[in-house]
């Protein structure tokens, strides 16, 4: 599922296409929203919010997008051949030079811009991790909620309503350098730690946020240790841990929606 970095680097790819400039042509998937609204419509902006897209329009609708795991956008120059069937496409927005075009994603949404802090997604959001404004003491206050109190340290971390973008990528890479258990209480976790957590989650999503297009994500910043290897335990399992050689461990975690977590057991000693 892409991740936070991934979303600002899509919105940050559509956004000069896009901004200031009028909708010549859109359609959707049937059944979907009634994307032929937008015809007209000028694009004033587009955004990421954790693992969402925002398009905004000056006619006071707003288009959400979540790609899940398999969507992606894709931008194209008027008549160029598209890289995927059209019978993947989920979204197309078209203007005088540009088209845009959202493949392969499960959901797309048309509301009110008025609503969006009512929006069952985007209204419960906490603090986006690569938002200019980004308070962290809003994010360590989410986190030290009571509800969150008996969840392990990584459920916390992807739960989006304390913070937005970390996903299952991060979380493994984030807990491997800061040598925290995956399995720790957060009520056993000090303020301390908690901070460190966020910054780093923080700092490996910003250092991802402008890779180049195509090019893996880097977690490892450029380690003697880890040369040419771009993360740290994330999709390693059995392999030699790159600090101890340890043999790297993988189990699926969480109830609502079971992830699978990578961790080193002897440079991450504690609950497992």
């Amino acid at each position: 599922m892409p991740e936070g970095d991934t979303l600002h680097r899509t919105a940050a790819g559509l956004r000069p296409h896009l901004v200031g400039r009028a909708v010549t042509a859109a359609r959707g998937h049937v059944p979907g929203p009634r994307v032929d609204q937008l015809v007209g419509a000028t694009v004033t902006a587009v955004e990421a919010i954790g693992k969402n897209l925002t398009i905004r329009f000056d006619n006071g609708l707003e288009l959400r997008t979540h790609l899940r795991l398999n969507g992606s956008w894709h931008r194209y120059r008027p008549g160029e051949r598209w890289h995927r069937p059209p019978s993947r496409a989920r979204l197309i927005l078209e203007t005088s030079d540009a088209v845009a075009v959202c493949f392969d994603c499960p959901t797309v949404e048309l509301f009110e811009q008025r609503a969006e802090h009512l929006h069952p997604a985007l209204g419960r959001l906490g603090p986006d991790l690569l938002a200019p404004g980004f308070d962290p003491r809003e994010t360590l206050r989410r986190l030290r909620d009571p509800s969150r109190a008996s969840l392990t340290v990584a459920e916390a971390l992807l739960d989006q309503r304390a913070l937005a973008g970390v996903g299952n990528v991060y979380k493994s890479e984030v807990l491997w350098i800061e040598r925290l258990s995956p399995f720790t209480p957060m009520a056993a976790i000090d303020d301390a730690t908690l901070a460190r957590l966020v910054a780093t989650s923080r700092r490996l999503l910003a250092a991802n946020a402008d890779r180049r297009r195509g090019a893996e994500r880097i977690t490892t910043d450029a380690h003697p240790a880890a040369a040419g290897e771009p993360l740290w335990v994330y999709g390693r399992r059995e392999r030699p841990c790159r600090r101890c050689g340890t043999p790297i461990r993988s189990t699926q975690q969480g109830s609502e929606l079971p992830r699978t977590t990578y961790w080193c057991p002897r440079c991450q000693e504690g609950p497992s």
